[in-house]
């Protein structure tokens, strides 16, 4: 196998230690963490989980760019580049590599739904008792969208609102409900359709473009409330 050197910043010591790692074409970032753990520094901190780009909790900088780490290859980097590993920079880190996501998770609505009728095989057939197959939704709620939004205060960021734009589309009997939250002035206000949430979510979810699709729908039921108010 190749060797290629990797620097990792470290929180806790606010340093930036270098490791060598082996590596071919299928090493992943993930890969070359564990190696270090388990190899080199038992110490290293990180978060990881499924391995596949499941989970979403080994989200982190690679070279500037926000990442799943168990996705990306060391190989997709040119050989004469460095490879940097940092922590998201927005998010409350506990150590090295890793942050707790709580204030992440709790912009989420506590009623948005996590499952919806799935796509996939739609002629297969259904069990008896059961009405269709499910699968949940596309968001893996790794805080890559949030960590990459330019806006950083006062704001429910792009994966909570992302949600809510989904939870219309499921049940647009309750678009107003879901709407007044979206118009709250911690919602699709404070959006600057920087769009950089939709090219790093590693799902396809495509917040800004679900923001955008808010934002039209707020001004369109704003017009037609303003409509029947008018004197006839």
């Amino acid at each position: 196998m190749k060797e290629r050197t990797v620097t990792v910043y470290r929180t806790a010591k606010k340093t930036v230690d270098e490791f060598t790692v082996p590596y071919n074409e299928r090493t992943t970032i993930l890969d070359a963490l564990e190696y270090i753990r388990l190899q080199k520094d038992p110490d290293l901190m990180y978060r990881q989980s499924c391995h596949h780009g499941s989970c979403g909790t080994c989200g982190m900088a690679v070279n500037g760019e926000f990442v799943l780490s168990c996705i990306k290859r060391l190989a997709d980097i040119p050989e004469d580049q460095a490879v940097r590993i940092e922590p998201l920079p927005t998010m409350h880190q506990i150590g090295d590599l890793a942050f707790d996501p709580a204030e992440f998770f709790n912009e989420f609505p506590d009623d948005i739904e996590y499952k919806r009728v799935s796509e996939v095989n739609t002629d297969a057939p259904v069990p008896r008792d059961m009405e269709h197959y499910e699968r949940f939704e596309s968001c893996i709620e790794c805080g890559l969208c949030v960590t990459s939004c330019p806006v950083t205060e006062d704001w429910m960021g792009p994966a909570a609102l992302a949600s809510i734009h989904r939870m219309i589309e499921k049940n647009p009997d309750d678009a107003d409900t879901w709407l007044d939250r979206a118009a709250d002035k911690r919602g699709v206000e404070r959006c600057t359709k920087d769009f950089s949430c939709s090219r790093v979510c590693p799902t396809g979810v495509a917040p800004g473009k679900r923001i955008t699709l808010l934002g039209s729908m707020i001004k369109k039921r704003e017009k037609a409330r303003a409509s029947e108010e008018k004197p006839e």
